[in-house]
């Protein structure tokens, strides 16, 4: 069988002269060139449509409309954001104070506010804050609050003045207050009168009572003569030492940390260098609440592997409190004065495992950070029993002593204020979180009739008192 297909032969062609005529073929013709004609013209029209009103520099629409879109992103991520306005104060109560403390010292005069030189002390956090507030927007993106130029824009209100650098501004009180010295006298108090008199006067400090208002007042008797009309805002202290239960709470104000005022420890955990077991350097008597400084220099300045030094404020002092604390497992903090000392803080940047005798401390950051990790608390009536306290450190493992220096390393920026990503930006946050309290009170100050109450009533919101022993 043939499977080849077979070909079919092409159709013959007509004859030229031939009048008959060819089925199909001229019809096809015809149909097909008007049918390019106006594919080809349709296409043209389109092709000139498109070039004639299509928007030139079409990318460059693209990447506005792009930037608009990340513009408006960056909007809406400021608006997430606490907005605070800082008072723009009068001179005498910033750069004025700086001026003032530099020439009751016998310092040059500077005129240019540029140059002058916040002196380096364990309050300087009001340096810090006001610096950060005067950083461009753009490099505070990370900040929980965004600084806004109009009062109206604002949620809270900054009051920047340097309300601890004013307590001590001049060196001798005594010298002063009886006139003999021949130097303009600075007076404290007068200056706090004279901030109060200034802020009554402004629309936003009347409008919600204070509540809206941010004051730092971190030495313990900063603003001491005007705190009772100051104490509905948000105050920045260190510790609630000499503040009344009806002035300040943890509810409504910040702890924040003293600077501390020695040398981080740049060197990695470990106990090989560490050789002494416990250090403490600062003064042995102290007021009503560190009377226990000096219980614990007469029980453990003969113990083995303690060093325990009197010694007040100086260059030579941080040398040695720097070499101590860097080559010990723990340091000592009793309560000074006050609850807290800056000394809690040299001894974290230290990664000396802080020893914690206060039983009414208070602490920074307590949100983000478990104090346990990361010290060791005994309340002081254990502390105070012969032998106890080195008894208790001994008997620490080294596993457990590099776990504590472990957790000390992971935390210690939150105590760097010259950290971008340090103390300030936490304060900050801190100060964010307080805003619908604040709002809360603004509003119920409205409607509330005041009477004269023998007792606070419950807008007082107390400080806590506790007392609360907390052991390893």
């Amino acid at each position: 069988m043939n499977l080849r297909p077979k070909l079919r032969s092409p159709p013959a062609a007509s004859p030229p002269n031939s009048t008959k005529p060819t089925p199909m073929k001229m019809p096809r013709k015809s149909l097909l060139r008007p049918t390019l004609v106006l594919a080809s013209l349709l296409s043209l029209l389109v092709f000139y449509s498109f070039v004639l009103h299509s928007p030139p520099n079409y990318r460059s629409a693209t990447s506005i409309d792009a930037a608009v879109d990340n513009r408006n992103a960056l909007s809406l991520h400021r608006a997430d954001k606490v907005k605070i306005y800082m008072y723009d104060l009068p001179r005498r109560f910033t750069y004025g104070v700086i001026e003032s403390y530099a020439a009751a010292r016998g310092g040059e005069l500077v005129t240019d506010d540029a140059l002058l030189k916040y002196p380096g002390n364990q309050h300087s956090a009001e340096w810090y804050l006001f610096s950060d507030m005067n950083r461009p927007s753009e490099e505070r993106i990370d900040s929980a609050v965004t600084r806004v130029m109009d009062r109206e824009e604002a949620d809270l209100f900054y009051v920047p003045f340097f309300s601890s650098l004013s307590l001590v501004a001049n060196p001798i009180r005594s010298a002063a207050a009886n006139g003999t010295s021949d130097k303009i006298v600075y007076s404290d108090e007068q200056t706090q009168e004279a901030l109060m008199d200034w802020l009554v006067e402004q629309k936003y400090w009347k409008r919600n009572n204070g509540w809206d208002h941010v004051f730092i007042c971190q030495d313990p008797n900063a603003l001491y003569k005007v705190i009772d009309r100051v104490k509905n805002g948000v105050l920045l202290v260190s510790d609630f030492g000499r503040l009344a239960r009806n002035q300040a709470s943890l509810v409504k104000d910040v702890i924040l940390p003293y600077s501390h005022r020695i040398n981080t420890f740049k060197g990695d955990v470990g106990l090989d260098n560490r050789k002494s077991l416990l250090f403490f350097m600062g003064n042995r008597y102290r007021k009503e609440g560190g009377k226990i400084r000096d219980l614990l220099f007469q029980l453990l300045e003969n113990e083995k592997g303690v060093i325990i030094k009197h010694g007040a404020q100086s260059r030579e002092s941080r040398r040695a409190a720097t070499q101590g604390m860097h080559t010990s497992k723990f340091c000592l903090h009793p309560a000074g004065d006050t609850p807290s000392a800056c000394r809690l803080f040299d001894a974290i940047v230290s990664l000396c495992v802080p020893v914690i005798v206060s039983d009414y401390i208070e602490l920074p950051f307590e949100d983000v950070i478990d104090y346990r990790k990361i010290a060791i608390f005994v309340d002081s009536t254990s502390a105070t029993k012969p032998g106890h306290l080195v008894k208790l450190l001994r008997k620490l493992s080294p596993e457990k002593i590099l776990k504590f220096q472990k957790e000390l390393l992971k935390v210690k920026r939150y105590f760097e204020y010259e950290d971008p990503n340090g103390t300030v930006k936490e304060i900050w946050r801190q100060v964010s979180q307080k805003l619908p309290l604040i709002k809360l009170m603004s509003n119920r100050d409205q409607r509330i009739v005041l009477h004269d109450l023998a007792e606070p009533d419950c807008s007082c919101i107390c400080s806590n008192q506790t007392g609360v022993h907390t052991a390893l």
